[in-house]
């Protein structure tokens, strides 16, 4: 379903040259989530900036579907593509209400105005969506998003990158801000949105324990490469103590 081609990465400052990424290459099936770990510098988010469009590799292509999108901008890639990061504050607009929010996710990829898309069959499909996270927020749809806990952005967040299903859905360290509470709370969301709508999903954690228990497949990055590619059993029988032994060799 996705398939990265011989993708580096190189940024030049004019007195020297950092190879971020070096010649990736990774094909993601429908359907599979990934987790995906990596000390400082080894390349996860400038991978997650050019599979989403943010960053155009220096070499390489990127497919979708068969088709080649390495020079589609961001926003052509936005109906296909969406991003959870880490600062909850991205993924929403603070001075809308959480109705608000929500009705301009479910129109992503359509051109109608905001007030078309407040149905009264929409604001019950968004009360009807939250209530299964039982977190009360079915009742605050009036609510301005500025006004919600950290926690209760992210699942918004989440809620809303996943309204219309995309073909992917990048998670960038989007449990990293919260409390280890909140934090476990919110992966059991993302786990059951991500199983129930089967959406191809690749997350960025610095969680050991999370990046084995989570998803089907673990990659780690080190100096732009992926040192570790591990799937099934052989994933689950990793622990936090052998990922972080290969992360200091």
């Amino acid at each position: 379903m996705i398939s990265l081609n011989n993708i580096s990465q190189t940024f030049d400052n004019g007195m020297e040259k950092n190879h971020v990424l070096k010649s990736i290459d990774l094909v993601v099936p429908e359907g599979q989530f990934i987790t995906i770990i990596g000390g400082n510098g080894a390349g996860k988010s400038t991978l997650f900036n050019i599979i989403n469009g943010n960053l155009h590799p220096t070499s390489g292509s990127i497919f979708i579907d068969d088709k080649d999108v390495v020079r589609k901008s961001h926003s052509a890639r936005a109906a296909m593509i969406s991003r959870v990061y880490q600062d909850p504050n991205f993924g929403v607009c603070p001075d809308l209400t959480i109705a608000e929010n929500m009705a301009l996710a479910n129109a992503r990829g359509n051109w109608r105005w905001l007030k078309w898309a407040m149905r009264k069959k929409d604001i019950a499909f968004f009360e009807g969506k939250l209530a299964e996270f039982d977190l009360g927020l079915e009742n605050m749809l009036r609510k301005k998003a500025s006004l919600l806990s950290g926690g209760q952005r992210q699942v918004l967040t989440l809620l809303m990158a996943t309204l219309q299903k995309p073909r992917l859905l990048l998670l960038d360290e989007h449990t990293a801000a919260l409390d280890p509470k909140i934090a476990k709370q919110v992966m059991e969301i993302t786990k059951k949105l991500v199983e129930e709508q089967k959406i191809t999903t690749m997350m960025i954690s610095h969680n050991m324990s999370d990046a084995i228990a989570y998803g089907d497949r673990l990659l780690m990055l080190n100096n732009g490469e992926i040192i570790l590619d591990v799937s099934g059993k052989e994933k689950y029988k990793l622990t936090p103590a052998e990922l972080m032994t290969m992360f200091e060799s």
